[in-house]
């Protein structure tokens, strides 16, 4: 089954930390979400698989669209798919567009998860990273959303910023714990060219924290999900039994998903592409550049998902998709890391949970090269 992915790339305010696709102008966003109807109708053959399992807005800022417009998207795609496996909607939302009205709204759509940008509710860590938001207002807004029914509840929060540690972090998972998410992502932050820390950092302003104390954070966010009975099933995400989310589970296991809207990405089990027109041009003229995935491609690729999520490498699997020869060539280049933290055990190839955040250069090193 495939996905389909919604990109909403408005925001009323830049976080100091996102290099997403994104555009603060809101003066076009009419012009571009009926162009994204348009591109829908028009670009959906990419995709063989016509059996949706998931629908996902994302952004940018999906909440600055009242829900009979999401809705609307919802109902374009049960008319272009198979969407009688349709499991999973998602929105994002950002806190101080949720009140009373909208949410109410919203459950007269056909959504089902909620995923909720809170990065922290320290009103003090929010203003460095530019959020529009206070605490307060993140805390009554996942309150909002759970008293209305809604089940399904994924937060997001940043840790790894210099000068909030251990206490901020532990304060920060206590509060979502106590309010009820089913599921949290919690990333890391980086410092990425273009965007207000990297511009702060590279005046001297800003800096990133060490390794030893981005692994100590990462695992005492570890710690206290694990213990409170989420399962670490990928690298930045936690979910409480049932709750895995589907869609982004999609892209780990190599299924197709559609993408629609400036910046949103594609893929077809061969080819990636994305469409690379600027937000205010996108609605009269839209270009895509493509990635075509030869075989060594695609076997890193299924390397690099699979070592980042909690059930690892299955040999039997890769001996089937790629070969018996690359099955034990990996097998035997695998067990020559287990110093380094890889698992090899039971048929299956694996990172423990608490060691994934160092994992991306041992996950290298079993890599083919062109």
């Amino acid at each position: 089954m495939s996905g389909l992915y919604i990109h909403i790339p408005f925001c009323k305010r830049i976080c100091a930390y996102c290099d997403f696709f994104k555009s603060a102008d809101l003066r076009s966003m009419p012009a571009a979400i009926e162009a994204m109807h348009r591109e829908m109708d028009e670009e959906n053959r990419f995709i063989g698989d016509r059996r949706l399992q998931s629908i996902y807005f994302g952004g940018g800022t999906p909440s600055l669209l009242h829900p009979d417009e999401l809705q609307r998207f919802i109902d374009q795609a049960a008319e272009i798919f198979d969407t009688s496996q349709l499991r999973e909607i998602t929105v994002e939302v950002n806190p101080d567009d949720i009140d009373e009205k909208y949410v109410s709204a919203l459950r007269n759509t056909s959504i089902n998860r909620i995923s909720m940008g809170i990065q922290s509710f320290d009103d003090r860590a929010l203003r460095l990273m530019n959020r529009r938001h206070t605490g307060a207002q993140a805390d009554r807004a996942l309150r909002l959303m759970r008293d209305a029914g809604f089940g399904n509840i994924t937060a997001d929060l940043i840790f790894g910023i210099d000068g909030f540690g251990d206490e901020r972090i532990e304060s920060d998972i206590d509060r979502l714990l106590g309010i009820g998410i089913q599921h949290l992502s919690a990333y890391h932050l980086t410092i990425e060219p273009g965007t207000r820390f990297g511009r702060m950092a590279a005046r001297g302003e800003f800096r990133a924290i060490d390794e030893e104390q981005s692994e100590h954070e990462f695992r005492l966010v570890h710690r206290m999900m694990t213990e409170a009975g989420f399962e670490h099933y990928e690298v930045s995400n936690y979910a409480r039994e049932g709750y895995r989310s589907l869609h982004n589970s999609s892209y780990w296991t190599g299924a197709e998903y559609l993408g629609i809207g400036p910046g949103a990405h594609s893929y077809n089990g061969t080819v990636r592409r994305w469409c690379e027109q600027k937000v205010d041009q996108y609605a009269t003229a839209r270009s895509y550049t493509e990635e075509h995935l030869d075989d060594i491609d695609r076997y890193n690729e299924f390397v690099m998902t699979s070592l980042r999520r909690i059930e690892g490498i299955d040999l039997d699997t890769l001996s089937e998709r790629f070969g018996p020869e690359r099955a034990e060539r990996f097998t035997a280049q695998a067990k020559g890391l287990e110093g380094y933290g890889v698992v090899v055990e039971n048929g299956r190839v694996r990172i423990p949970p608490e060691r994934m955040l160092v994992s991306d250069a041992v996950i290298e090193e079993l890599f083919e090269t062109k």
